[in-house]
C-alpha cells in the first residue's frame, strides 16, 4: 500500500507541476501580447499623424511627390500589417513581415525629413511644427512600447525554452515568440524632427 500511495504522491505532483508551468506559459504569452497590444496604440497614432503631416506638407513640397508617395504607401503596408498581426502578436511570419513593412516606413519618415530641410516656409508653419513635434513623440513611445514587448517576448522565451518547460511548452503548442526587430540599422533610430 505504501508504494501505490508513493506512486500516487508523485503523479500528483508532477500533474501539479505540470499544470503550473502550463499556467506560467500563458501568463507570460498573455503579457507579450498585451505588451504588442501597447505597440498597437502608440502605432494606430502615429499612422493617423502621418496622413495629415502629408497633407500639410504636400503644398509645399509640390515636385517631391515620389518621397509624398513613398511614405503614403509605406504607412498603408505597415498598417495593414500591424492589423493582421494584432490578430496574433506571437505569429512569425507576421512579425516578420511587420518589422520590415516598420523599416520602410521609418526610411520614408526619415527621407521627408530630410526633403523637408530645405524649405523654410515650411520649417515656420505652425502646424507643420505641431505635427512634427506629436509624430517625435509618437516615435518616443513606439520605441518605448516596443522595447517594453521585446522584454516581454523574451521572458516568455527564456521560460518557455527551460528544462522541463519546454517539454510542457512543446506538448501544448506554445511557440517561440518573435521580438520587434528593425532590419534596417539607419531606420533604427527615431525620426529626427528640427525645424
Amino acid at each position: 500500500m505504501t508504494t501505490s500511495l508513493v506512486f500516487l504522491v508523485i503523479i500528483g505532483v508532477s500533474v501539479f507541476f505540470g499544470v503550473s508551468v502550463y499556467n506560467g506559459l500563458v501568463t507570460l504569452r498573455n503579457h507579450f501580447k498585451n505588451a504588442f497590444a501597447q505597440i498597437d496604440v502608440q502605432l494606430q497614432r502615429r499612422y493617423e499623424l502621418i496622413p495629415n503631416l502629408v497633407e500639410s506638407v504636400k503644398a509645399y513640397l509640390g515636385h517631391e511627390k515620389d518621397t509624398l508617395t513613398q511614405v503614403i504607401a509605406a504607412r498603408n503596408q505597415a498598417l495593414n500589417l500591424e492589423k493582421v498581426l494584432a490578430q496574433n502578436a506571437g505569429n512569425a511570419e507576421a512579425m516578420t513581415k511587420f518589422s520590415q513593412a516598420e523599416s520602410v516606413l521609418t526610411g520614408a519618415l526619415t527621407k521627408l525629413m530630410a526633403v523637408s530641410e530645405a524649405y523654410p516656409d515650411l520649417k515656420a508653419n505652425s502646424t507643420i511644427q505641431n505635427l512634427m513635434e506629436e509624430l517625435k513623440s509618437t516615435e518616443n513611445r513606439v520605441g518605448f512600447a516596443r522595447q517594453a514587448f521585446n522584454d516581454a517576448v523574451m521572458v516568455y522565451n527564456i521560460e518557455r525554452e527551460k528544462f522541463p518547460n519546454s517539454i510542457i511548452a512543446n506538448f501544448a503548442g506554445f511557440q517561440q515568440a518573435l521580438p520587434l526587430e528593425i532590419s534596417n540599422i539607419a531606420a533604427r533610430e527615431p525620426v529626427r524632427v528640427s525645424f
